[in-house]
């Protein structure tokens, strides 16, 4: 079971120079002098000499980014319990976020792990004791770097504030507690964003107590995954499908991504909610005031944001899945609004995705409409089409069986005469129009970043998508995409499932996955 408690350290100069760290599964002394060899090891050049902690070591990943931001910081590091396999158990990863507050371009990681390949020593300081519950600072006596200062914050304010700044929080008081209020389910999952719910939905804006539930962070999540889908979010979709709420969301481990529900469980698939918030963009002051300079979304996710981007003639950019190359159009002023199909979404106003963002920016949607989220989702079906789309997950795979398998159907794609093959079930047939793996050149710095995921585009603008990731905490995830976009007014109402089989019958009969696998089916269906 993964664990994550997001500890946020800032270590700062006279140039203010910080390191953030997210640390999963340890009490608040045996954690000290892990951040004292990281000093050493990788700022001692700098002679740093303040650490800022959230209190109780509890800070969401969006607040991170925030934090630096705010203070200007040089960077961070972050350990977290992330799904990158590391640590005894696997269930520990580590980030080096950037002075814009965004995950470290590769450029960046490359050199850090070619530096590490020739350390000689680290020290350490093993009786540094600090208590993380006092809310102040503490200062030590720590060799050259003296005094060295320990402040710990309040993981919620600087996050709280910042979000004053973007939404307004009179309409949304009014919609979450005035007279006539809409009813709110938010589920913390158990993870950090819980604290964040509390403070700033329901005591700010007034959304009752009981509208907030698993909001005390705990180390195994309370014995769940958090990971906010229909498959781990269960419960809430049960709750939500009784009547009683007219909005859902559920947040991941460390805050930066999000579930929406309407009321009796309507489901709006994560490609969708980018669309619309950007369809409703003007609903959120924020981008009142600054414009809309771009939209952008990963590869696999699917083309609903393409269709606002162009009827509202927006400038749209496709890029690889992660949002450092999100970070680098928004540094470069191209970009305002982005998301992911993995249930990820935020904006320019930091470098992450941002999962309670996203709810506020739904929720100011539904103050300004005045409409339910079932009402606002199809009628933008209506306006700009809908693209029908599901991803399942073969978690845990074998890894030699899942790169074999990406390597035939790779070799089998790029023989010449793949392209213009047709393909049926059913009473459907497609014929392929583009095979590839997709690669992408960066509109700001030139970079090129290849392999990024097997992609069949057929001539009606289908798509069938295969990414292999190593990000479990054992074996491989195969990760398949289906995309398929229908305009007649007659159709986009129907189930996805039942209008995307043909292409899920293609594309599993194409790759050989089960076979190839020994899966008689997904793991999870999004």
């Amino acid at each position: 079971m993964e664990k994550v408690f997001n500890l946020v350290f800032c270590m700062e100069h006279q140039y203010h120079y910080y390191f953030y760290i997210m640390v999963g599964g340890v009490n608040k002394h045996t954690l000290l002098p892990v951040s004292i060899n990281l000093r050493v090891c990788i700022c001692s050049c700098l002679q740093i000499n303040h650490l800022v902690i959230g209190h109780n070591g509890i800070m969401s990943t969006p607040a991170v980014s925030c934090v630096i931001r705010k203070r200007k910081a040089v960077g961070g590091i972050i350990l977290t319990a992330s799904h990158n396999p590391g640590g005894p158990n696997g269930d520990f990863g580590i980030k080096y976020n950037i002075s814009s507050g965004g995950p470290a371009p590769e450029g960046i990681t490359n050199k850090i792990f070619e530096i590490s390949k020739s350390l000689q020593e680290y020290h350490i300081c093993p009786d540094l004791k600090v208590d993380l519950s006092k809310i102040g600072k503490q200062t030590f006596e720590v060799d050259t770097f003296k005094p060295f200062t320990v402040e710990i914050v309040d993981s919620v304010d600087d996050y709280a504030e910042m979000l004053r700044g973007i939404f307004d929080f009179a309409a949304l008081k009014e919609l979450l507690s005035g007279a006539n209020h809409i009813n709110v389910r938010l589920d913390a999952m158990h993870g950090v964003v819980g604290p964040y719910v509390k403070k700033i939905v329901c005591e700010e804006l007034g959304s009752p107590a009981n509208s907030a539930v698993n909001c005390i962070p705990q180390e195994d999540f309370g014995g769940h995954h958090p990971d906010p889908n229909l498959t781990y979010a269960a419960d809430l979709v049960k709750t939500m499908k009784g009547g009683e709420y007219d909005f859902g969301a559920a947040f991941d481990g460390d805050g930066d991504r999000n579930m929406v529900l309407g009321k009796h469980g309507f489901f709006v698939n994560p490609s969708d909610s980018v669309a619309v918030i950007a369809a409703n963009i003007k609903s959120i002051p924020y981008f009142q005031k600054t414009g809309v300079k771009g939209l952008a979304r990963s590869m696999p996710t699917s083309g609903a944001l393409d269709n606002v981007a162009k009827t509202l003639q927006m400038d749209l950019y496709e890029t690889p899945t992660g949002w450092k190359f999100f970070g680098n159009l928004m540094d470069a002023g191209k970009l305002s609004l982005c998301g992911e199909e993995s249930f990820g979404t935020g904006s320019d106003h930091i470098r992450e995705k941002d999962g309670l963002w996203a709810v506020l920016a739904w929720l100011s949607i539904l103050a300004t409409r005045k409409q339910s989220v079932e009402e606002i989702m199809k009628d933008h079906w209506q306006k700009f089409g809908r693209n029908f789309f599901t991803r399942y997950d073969y978690e845990e795979v074998d890894s030699d069986a899942a790169n074999k398998m990406m390597k035939d159907l790779e070799a089998a794609m790029f023989d010449p005469s793949f392209k213009g093959k047709k393909f049926s079930s059913g009473d459907k047939t497609y014929e392929v129009a583009i095979a590839d793996n997709f690669a992408y050149t960066d509109p700001v710095d030139g970079s090129v970043s290849k392999n990024q995921g097997l992609r069949i585009i057929f001539s009606d603008g289908s798509r069938v998508i295969f990414r292999l990731s190593g990000t479990g905490s054992a074996g491989a995830t195969i990760r398949l995409y289906i995309d398929s976009y229908e305009k007649d007014v007659q159709k986009i109402y129907q189930d996805p499932q039942a209008i995307l089989a043909p292409l899920v019958d293609i594309a599993l009969k194409l790759s050989q996955l089960h076979e190839r696998t020994g899966r008689s089916g997904p793991t999870v269906i999004t």
